[in-house]
């Protein structure tokens, strides 16, 4: 387990709860645009992007949560039912995503399965900043090492998956409008 030291480190790394809330948001603006897309009649192609975008980063962060973060937090709070129910729910995204990886955006429930992927994860987010990541933050944790390990585990596990480091958080282009929007590829 990894405790807070006595002085603050000198290097420079991402707190780990940062680091997953900033996977969030980023997942949150892809299904956004997978939203978006669902309107129009001509975005197959675009969908198919976003999706698998969705699928990549949520695979990833699931991964780098239950090798690492998820032990740690367990070993340092005293609610096992949250971590659980948070790897049960993982499990069930899971079935979702292989589930989307041998579908097309033509295929019937495409974009219900999405849909429901998007609630879904909703839910787990909400679980996970408003329970899991404020007792996380009260226990004795050095979410800063914590943070440098995960960071190094998701470059590894995106280089193994060939996946374009750009894409993940998606990249933003600005708009007619000035305001940015995820880029599908």
């Amino acid at each position: 387990m990894a405790t807070k030291p006595a002085k603050a480190s000198a290097e420079k790394s991402a707190d780990a709860i940062a680091l997953l809330s900033a996977d969030h948001k980023a997942v949150k603006a892809l299904f956004n645009e997978f939203e978006k897309l669902i309107a129009r009649k001509d975005a197959d192609e675009e969908k198919a992007a976003v999706v698998r975008m969705i699928c990549d980063a949520l695979s990833i962060h699931a991964q780098v949560e239950e090798e690492i973060f998820y032990p740690a937090v367990r070993s340092a709070i005293a609610d096992d039912d949250l971590l659980d129910e948070a790897e049960v729910e993982h499990a069930t995204a899971r079935d979702l995503i292989a589930q989307l990886r041998e579908m097309s955006p033509g295929d019937d429930l495409y974009d219900a399965k999405v849909t429901v992927l998007s609630e879904y994860i909703d839910h787990h987010v909400n679980e996970e900043e408003g329970e899991l990541f404020p007792k996380a933050r009260a226990a004795d944790l050095d979410t800063t090492v914590l943070g440098a390990q995960m960071a190094k585990r998701k470059e590894e596990l995106k280089s193994d998956a060939e996946i374009d480091g750009s894409e993940f958080p998606p990249p933003r282009r600005k708009t007619a409008n000035g305001s940015g929007r995820a880029a599908a590829k």
